[in-house]
């Protein structure tokens, strides 16, 4: 009797940052079908079972280790410090020099695939802005946010990466603010904030994806081995004022003057994210959406039940 065929070995992914909350539920997801490996330079307080974490900073000799044991055939960068609140120096530092690392591992280890995960916020909350902007947008989010520097700089070296280095199949997706009951950004510390300091007279239009939505976009954009800059958008926008009182807040209308000093304090958010409970940055995520065949399976109605629920708990 010959002996039965043998699998085929699962492609390798690397998530860095997979100790985040939402770094673990994407990792849970591509377990199903891809051998998964972890890196986060912090503690990782969840156990993932049968997959193999390692704790080291990118700027670290010991990260490229992980490249020469592991050899991992596609990376997701979900590594970049997103906590505002930091010291800007040191994640300006940890977010462009890792990612820097992060590339010029992929290169000396043959990595066929890069995903980086960026945000919209990197277009910049802008009076001026157009509605639902492309892809082809300038990065004014430094404008009047210096914290969004170091995001801009790493989408930028890594779009500058992508055309350097062809044979490295690089995406950049630039998602808008996510919600759900893993991830702590911008958005879900206005949305769940009991009483939400607002900017006086203005109430934006805005855009949310589901956290399991933006799961299954990273999925689709390994699975159809996409290259380039995409805008990911969810199920549609509402105004800022119905979204917090859709995720169970009361949203309490502050002077500008006032505003700039609470939102640290109440919201734990630097002054320059004001702007985006100001004025619009809905984007267009028509080209991701042909290109990976991507649907949000997550209704507003979903987004905000998740964002209530995520409060109680």
């Amino acid at each position: 009797m010959s002996d039965p065929p043998k699998k085929e070995s699962r492609d390798k992914v690397l998530i860095v940052g997979i100790g985040s909350g939402f770094g673990r539920v994407l990792a849970r997801r591509l377990a199903r079908d891809y051998a998964v490996v972890g890196v986060d330079r912090q503690r990782i307080s969840s156990k993932l079972p049968d997959i193999p974490l390692y704790r080291v900073d990118p700027r670290k000799r010991g990260f490229e280790d992980v490249f020469r044991t592991e050899r991992p055939r596609r990376v997701i960068h979900l590594g970049v410090a997103r906590r505002l609140d930091s010291k800007d120096a040191t994640r300006h530092d940890l977010n462009v020099r890792g990612t820097q690392r992060i590339l010029d591992h992929c290169l000396s280890y043959d990595v066929q695939q890069l995903v980086v995960l960026s945000t919209s916020y990197v277009y910049g909350a802008l009076p001026d802005n157009p509605h639902f902007m492309t892809e082809e947008q300038p990065l004014g989010g430094s404008r009047h946010f210096p914290e969004m520097r170091d995001f801009i700089s790493v989408d930028a070296l890594c779009t500058s990466f992508m055309y350097q280095h062809p044979k490295l199949r690089i995406s950049v997706l630039r998602p808008v603010p996510v919600l759900g009951t893993t991830v702590s950004n911008v958005a879900s510390r206005i949305m769940l904030a009991a009483r939400a300091p607002l900017p006086l007279g203005f109430s934006p239009m805005l855009q949310f994806l589901h956290e399991d939505d933006l799961t299954e976009a990273l999925r689709l954009t390994l699975e159809r081995e996409l290259r380039g800059v995409y805008n990911v958008e969810g199920p549609g926008e509402l105004p800022l004022r119905v979204a917090v009182r859709e995720s169970g807040g009361r949203p309490i209308s502050i002077p500008d003057f006032l505003l700039s000093r609470l939102s640290g304090p109440l919201l734990g958010v630097p002054p320059g994210a004001i702007d985006f409970m100001r004025y619009p940055c809905t984007i267009d995520g028509s080209k991701f959406a042909k290109d990976a065949g991507f649907e949000p399976a997550f209704d507003l109605e979903d987004i905000f039940r998740d964002a209530r629920s995520a409060r109680r708990h």
